[in-house]
């Protein structure tokens, strides 16, 4: 018997790239609600309930919603809001977290999807404060360059429908230091404290670079950057969607730029490593849809079912 899919808030930026990947995978049925009840309480229930696997694509207190709606012990849950991430009950979706997340996921039925600058964030700074070379009081920062489409259907109406000329430049927000990724950025990278992180979005759809100054002389052990390299290299050595790159490799380069938008239409994430004896950058790239948000919640979908991982992924 084929598993039962289905998205709440399947209208949305997540949501349609969440069945965009679905239509590739065969050995599952996706039900839907009709456009007009999409916001009835009666038929998202009975939909929520009837299914396997339920994606909650919603603001945080309509997932919320969702969650008191269920009423038996089948339905799994991945919810892309923020509304559980950092809550106990719920495991956090990042399968390349630990050895043991992989399990963790399969064996959980309430999976959060990691925020996409979260991703980013964590995937590189999480070893080398687990290794003991990033002291856990470490003065972190960090900025992303991202695109548009993470800000949902309204920031995508406003900048392909605008001619403002201020949407020409990079614009970046969350200036009051309380951006929503925050508390996932902290608890799961190992620091005692956030980052201070400035997100900036860009003049177009998709990609984001999350960047990560470091300074040697704050780190616990001497370590160089090639060292970093090293380390990262091996510890995500055996993990499909993560490359680690040859340190501080021109040949990945355009003329000196990097290319933000290299990983997008897939679900992979690259880490940089740049940098000399004093001063270290880390850089993580990856689509903000892909591996950001909608690849992701694939990814632990497959896991949570015993699918291959990378089922209809690229």
């Amino acid at each position: 018997m084929k598993n039962k899919i289905f998205v709440d808030g399947q209208e949305g930026t997540t949501g349609l790239k969440i069945h965009d990947y679905l239509s590739k995978i065969s050995d599952i049925e996706v039900i839907k609600i009709e456009p007009d009840q999409r916001k009835d309480y009666e038929a998202r229930r009975t939909l929520i309930n009837e299914a396997d696997v339920v994606f909650l694509c919603l603001p945080d207190s309509a997932s919320r919603e969702s969650v008191s709606m269920i009423s038996n012990h089948k339905t799994k849950i991945i919810d892309a809001s923020t509304a559980f991430r950092t809550n106990e009950a719920w495991t956090y979706g990042l399968p390349e977290l630990h050895k043991n997340q992989r399990d963790n996921i399969q064996n959980s039925s309430r999976v959060s999807v990691p925020g996409c600058h979260a991703t980013g964030f964590i995937l590189a700074i999480q070893p080398l404060v687990a290794e003991g070379i990033i002291p856990r009081d470490y003065p972190a920062s960090c900025y992303s360059l991202t695109g548009y489409s993470g800000g949902g259907k309204r920031l995508i109406s406003e900048y392909q429908h605008s001619v403002r000329e201020q949407l020409f430049a990079p614009r970046p927000y969350a200036l009051h230091l309380n951006h929503k990724h925050l508390p996932e950025m902290q608890q799961y990278s190992g620091l005692n404290s956030a980052p201070l992180f400035t997100p900036i979005v860009g003049n177009y759809y998709q990609g984001d670079a999350v960047t990560i100054p470091l300074f040697p002389r704050l780190f616990n052990k001497k370590v160089t950057a090639r060292d970093i390299q090293e380390l990262l290299a091996s510890y995500y050595q055996d993990e499909r969607f993560i490359r680690v790159i040859l340190y501080d490799s021109e040949a990945y380069l355009e003329e000196g730029f990097l290319n933000l938008m290299e990983c997008n239409h897939s679900n992979h994430l690259d880490i940089f490593v740049f940098g000399h004896e004093d001063e270290i950058l880390l850089i993580s790239r990856f689509d903000n849809l892909g591996k950001g948000a909608s690849g992701a919640a694939i990814q632990n979908m497959n896991i949570m079912l015993g699918f291959d991982e990378g089922l209809g992924l690229v």
